[in-house]
């Protein structure tokens, strides 16, 4: 084997050991870079109840025929 070729094959060689360490890196720090779970705050808490009569007090859903779709928004404050 010529030098030349010999020299590529240790440049491929070193190239693809490089982009193994760097996938390995890349799934193990992507994964420590994520958020431990839901906190107890979110797992604990109740779901708010709604107020008597919300039926009424929400507007009722609008149309839109263009997107296809029917939008509902309705927000309740407690205090």
């Amino acid at each position: 084997m010529s030098g030349r070729r010999r020299a590529w094959a240790w440049a491929v060689v070193v190239w693809a050991a490089l982009v193994v360490v760097a996938g390995v890196l890349t799934l193990w720090l992507q994964d420590s870079a994520e958020p431990p779970g839901p906190y107890s705050w979110e797992e604990n808490s109740p779901t708010p109840a709604l107020p008597e009569g919300w039926h009424s007090l929400c507007p009722s859903p609008t149309s839109d025929p263009e997107a296809g779709r029917t939008v509902v928004a309705c927000a309740f404050i407690s205090g």
